[in-house]
């Protein structure tokens, strides 16, 4: 989502690519008393304390924001979404279960 963010938002390609190394590759284990797991790639993360996360983060929120204007779903206002807290407001069941799982088919 965040690479389809940045070309949407025309970030220069050499800059795609240093935030592409820059979070690939990003590892974690768990610890207990007597058990570590073996170390788990992250396919998609936010970096605790990393000063671009918070921009990156807006820049795909806004991906799906824009993508959720559609079949007569009604456009949420930047006052009714704020950050990765959202609201989705359709006038019937149906059409936000489909909408809920094209957003789900988009992250993926």
């Amino acid at each position: 989502m965040v690479q389809q963010a940045l070309r949407m938002f025309h970030i220069p390609e050499d800059i795609q690519e240093m935030l592409d190394d820059n979070f690939n590759g990003f590892k974690m284990r768990f610890s207990a008393e007597r058990y570590t797991t073996d170390w788990i790639n992250l396919e998609d993360s936010i970096a605790t304390g990393c000063t671009i996360s918070p921009i990156l983060l807006d820049l795909a929120m806004e991906v799906i924001l824009t993508a959720a204007d559609f079949d007569g779903g009604y456009y949420m206002p930047l006052l009714k979404a704020f950050m990765d807290d959202t609201k989705i407001l359709l006038p019937k069941e149906n059409k936000t279960r489909r909408m809920l799982v094209w957003l789900d088919a988009l992250m993926k």
